[in-house]
């Protein structure tokens, strides 16, 4: 998993980490160490994730450059 696609996206949108980590439900300490890698992110907060975004698991990997959905 890309840990910056993560931070970037959130940054986008002009989020705080507390403020996704309250969307999802999870503490801020354990949202802020998936954007910095000391945790890794699992498969069902990922594919929250890439839903909320609008964005394919593709993306969030780091396997490609193209935010949407195809």
């Amino acid at each position: 998993m890309s840990y910056q696609r993560i931070k970037e996206l959130r940054t986008d949108a002009d989020l705080s980490q507390k403020k996704i980590a309250e969307i999802f439900h999870m503490n801020k300490t354990t949202y802020a160490r998936y954007e910095t890698g000391e945790r890794e992110i699992p498969l069902n907060i990922a594919i929250l994730l890439a839903k909320y975004y609008g964005v394919s698991l593709d993306y969030l990997s780091g396997l490609t450059g193209t935010r949407k959905y195809p």
